[in-house]
């Protein structure tokens, strides 16, 4: 899960690194403030799905059994499932999370996803309009879970049970301590239930490529597996270093033989095991070859650190730094790039580290 900065539980503080504090100590700190955003095109198509009749069940990663009369057709999503959804042809329409920037455009973890055809119930960490969320006569509520106590993941803890008192079946699926294969097989089920054909030629293409960037990128380690990868994020007065656990990209990542820097557990244990707080004057404390940087809105992107020991780390100098999504959009299709980026950058990375 994103990290937190326990001093300012801002949005940015929260989700800085790819690694978190414990998220009951966290949500417990953060507010129940109502959005003030909101989308317009309530009535979002599910064009390209088609509802199964009947009863509708889906045991999520909780080991919870979501039930319904009917297949949901009144979705509402963490932005980035709304994203994967989307994908597989399953449309939503209401979505809670980092949806649109500051200037309008689609936030990052909105994928292709259209975000003037969903209502947006918040935009920040905290905020979540349950007035326009109700007003939706939502039938299901999709989010992942960052945790093994099974928090839905942006929900406010302050006003969870009013979000449940709505009435609404929620399915979270699990993003933590397991390999990204493994959420990408379970999204594509819930898509399946929810109408999406798992079996056209875009999303078993999307399978394919998915198969082979991962066949790729083991073949890059395997031809320079002495290359050093150091994943990072930036924020104004903090570095971090995440480990490779708990991660879904990182840890399959490793899986397919991707030397990282790994921070000392004894190091990682203040953020529960997630990441390592640095200062920027010891932000060369690693010796890295190819650095991954966090490029979600919360965080400040390379091009505008101007941080002089930064811009002095031999990977950034020798220009071998790349962009990494700590929350991967959950469709195979979003996934490739990932992959294939990852073995650019080790294929054609030079030791400088």
């Amino acid at each position: 899960m994103p990290n937190a900065r326990a001093t300012h539980l801002s949005r940015r503080g929260i989700l800085a690194a790819g690694g978190a504090l414990g998220l009951g100590a966290v949500l417990a700190a953060c507010g129940d403030e109502d959005a003030k955003n909101g989308g317009a095109g309530a009535d979002a198509s599910k064009a390209g799905a088609t509802p199964p009749a009947g009863p509708w069940t889906f045991e999520d990663d909780r080991g919870q059994t979501a039930k319904a009369d009917k297949v949901p057709s009144s979705i509402v999503a963490f932005t980035g499932v709304a994203a994967a959804l989307h994908d597989y042809g399953v449309e939503v329409r209401g979505v809670f999370g980092p949806t649109t920037t500051k200037d309008g455009k689609a936030d990052v973890q909105a994928g292709d996803m259209d975000v003037t055809k969903v209502t947006v119930l918040g935009n920040e960490w905290g905020q979540f309009n349950i007035e326009k969320y109700a007003a939706l006569a939502p039938d299901l509520l999709v989010t992942t879970m960052f945790d093994s106590a099974g928090t839905l993941w942006y929900v406010p803890e302050e006003s969870k049970e009013k979000i449940l008192a709505v009435g609404a079946p929620t399915v979270g699926i699990s993003v933590f301590d397991v390999q990204l294969d493994q959420p990408l097989r379970r999204m594509l089920e819930l898509a399946k239930t929810l109408g999406a054909d798992t079996t056209s030629a875009k999303v078993t293409a999307a399978k394919k490529a998915f198969e082979d960037a991962a066949a790729r990128l083991r073949a890059a380690t395997r031809a320079k597996p002495n290359v050093k990868v150091l994943v990072g994020s930036a924020s104004q007065d903090i570095f971090y270093v995440s480990g490779s656990n708990l991660s879904v990209d990182l840890e399959y990542f490793k899986a397919l033989g991707v030397n990282f820097v790994e921070p000392a557990a004894d190091v990682l244990k203040a953020s529960g095991g997630w990441y390592e707080s640095l200062s920027w004057e010891n932000v060369d404390k690693y010796k890295a070859d190819v650095i991954m940087m966090d490029n979600r809105t919360s965080a400040i992107q390379p091009a505008d650190i101007t941080e002089a020991t930064w811009k002095q780390l031999p990977a950034v100098k020798a220009g071998q730094v790349i962009a990494r999504n700590p929350e991967p959009i959950l469709s195979y299709d979003k996934c490739v790039p990932l992959l294939t980026s990852l073995a650019e950058a080790i294929e054609n990375a030079k030791k400088v580290g």
